[in-house]
């Protein structure tokens, strides 16, 4: 289980940890190192759910990465959750609870959305007229059943929700492993979108983009050349490859994709999975390999949550396909390109 630390980020005191569903009361005080008269000793409680990854903050839920202040946005903490190896036995689970991947994630949210088209709805209504008024309801009233993806934003953080810790088991498993070395592990995509998807994932604990930093440059060009490396000894010669990283990508760890551009795969089947890796969505590896050069940071641009909710073009002749199927079809013309 992952363990939960409230971190000072002007330096001021020792990290406190926020111990698993035990509320925390915290304000002016010797541990805080906070003196200000406008500052109560009880200020703030915090709760902090670790399977979940959040913590409650008078009923707001602060996720990994957010900024905490305690008073008129005066003495800022972080959330942070870490791995905590020194316990070896893992929390049991509760019934009925699941780890979701951030494709299963995805293909929640594409079953929804069907579920709310008109066409569906009037023909879902005719064959169940009595659950009509029952949004939301998936096959009962288990709340393990309800899963809620968060909506990306310019301040969105990774490691929120259960099923965004997948990659960090996945890159355990021997099966999907294909290659490793003392730096990195490159596994297979579990739902690729395209006939050639690979992860490479450094062993390092890095959440994101935003948490990359000069000192990482060695390690994405180590990345990059492996995932070339991949692409140089894969079998299909005819195919073109491309290497980067989603600008918020809702799996928590960095990973670099090495996909190849047929995009010839069952598990691609919404706008959101095409525009992820056919827009500026996907940034190209020596891209951010620039960035951490020049600025010593990955920056990424506002509105790029926008870009996933563009028409789908065809990413070699850019010409407009109104579905998923009719795209798929029309790219069987550039399958010799």
């Amino acid at each position: 289980m992952p363990s939960c630390w409230l971190v000072s980020e002007d330096g001021k005191h020792k990290s406190i940890q926020l111990p698993h569903l035990q509320a925390v009361v915290l304000g002016r005080s010797p541990e805080t190192q906070i003196k200000d008269n406008k500052c109560s000793r009880q200020q703030v409680e915090l709760k902090a759910d670790n399977n979940k990854g959040y913590v409650i903050v008078k009923q707001v839920k602060m996720r990994a990465g957010h900024r905490l202040h305690m008073v008129n946005q005066l003495y800022p903490y972080t959330i942070r959750f870490t791995e905590d190896f020194a316990n070896s036995c893992k929390a049991p689970k509760r019934p009925h609870q699941h780890e979701y991947s951030e494709e299963q994630a995805d293909a929640s949210e594409a079953h929804r959305n069907k579920r709310q088209t008109p066409e569906h709805t009037e023909k879902h209504t005719a064959q169940h007229p009595h659950r009509e008024k029952e949004p939301g309801k998936c096959g009962g009233s288990s709340p393990g059943l309800s899963y809620k993806r968060p909506e990306p934003d310019n301040d969105h953080v990774e490691g929120g929700g259960h099923w965004s810790q997948g990659l960090k088991v996945s890159m355990q498993d021997p099966k999907l492993q294909v290659h490793k070395d003392e730096q990195v592990v490159v596994i297979k995509d579990k739902y690729p979108k395209a006939q050639y998807h690979w992860l490479v994932l450094p062993w390092e604990s890095i959440p994101n983009l935003k948490a990359l930093r000069k000192e990482h440059k060695e390690l994405l060009v180590h990345m990059q050349c492996v995932g070339q490396r991949m692409v140089d000894q894969c079998p299909a010669k005819h195919l073109h490859f491309r290497m980067g990283y989603h600008a918020i990508p809702s799996m928590s760890h960095v990973h670099l994709h090495v996909i190849s551009q047929d995009f010839d795969s069952p598990s691609l089947k919404n706008k959101k999975h095409w525009n992820s890796f056919t827009t500026d969505y996907f940034i190209e590896s020596q891209e951010v390999i620039t960035m951490l050069e020049k600025h010593g940071k990955v920056t990424i641009k506002e509105g790029m949550t926008e870009l996933l909710k563009l028409p789908l073009c065809c990413h070699v002749c850019k010409k407009e396909q109104a579905t998923i199927p009719k795209l798929k079809e029309h790219l069987k013309c550039h399958s010799k390109v």
